[in-house]
């Protein structure tokens, strides 16, 4: 996607190094945000997956979703996900981030933040069967939290802080997942639930 393409749908690049990362305040849905997140809450067989860390196994803080295309299998810190059929909902939802990311997804990682006490670790989305570049849409939905990226080759390059608003689409291409980390902590304060949607493609 090149800076005309991104600007005429009203994505913005982030400024940063080694990556190419846009950001899009405000995703047009098929329904209001408030309605797409209740739904998916409602509607979506959650699941509390276990990941190994340092040997051993943990509970993830947050509950995940996995759909797909059929035999897009995914497999990550010792989970294999097998996709469930897309519904409806996250067709029109899909079909929306494509028009924007300028890209086509076979799948997407659902999580669920119930509160503020849930969050992700620093990892890169860089498995093997998403391929050598790539692209991930991330789109937000609920309350606010603030995305982390850190560097991974250098400490003098500042982490990258991103308050990811209810509606908003971040879209990572390119080295980003090779040269970069990302995350989201816990928050010290109380928080609304919010529902992340991470569509990628599998490729192998």
């Amino acid at each position: 996607m090149n800076d005309a393409v991104a600007t005429e749908v009203g994505l913005e690049r982030v400024s940063m190094p080694d990556s190419e990362v846009w950001y899009l305040a405000r995703l047009a849905l098929p329904q209001p945000d408030g309605e797409t997140l209740r739904r998916l809450i409602a509607e979506v067989p959650w699941r509390c997956e276990e990941v190994v860390m340092w040997g051993r196994k943990v509970p993830q803080p947050r509950l995940i979703a996995w759909y797909g295309d059929a035999g897009r299998d995914y497999a990550y810190s010792g989970i294999r996900l097998q996709p469930l059929d897309w519904t409806p909902l996250l067709r029109q939802i899909k079909t929306r981030v494509e028009a924007a990311a300028g890209s086509t997804f076979n799948s997407v990682l659902l999580n669920y933040y119930r509160d503020n006490r849930d969050s992700i670790g620093f990892h890169s989305d860089d498995e093997p069967e998403l391929g050598p570049q790539p692209v991930i849409a991330s789109l937000s939905l609920g309350a606010e939290r603030t995305f982390i990226l850190k560097h991974k080759a250098s400490k003098h390059i500042p982490p990258v802080h991103l308050r990811l608003a209810s509606g908003s689409l971040l879209l990572m291409k390119g080295d980003t997942q090779h040269r970069w980390k990302h995350g989201i902590s816990k928050e010290s304060r109380p928080c609304g639930p919010r529902v992340n949607l991470t569509f990628r493609s599998i490729v192998r």
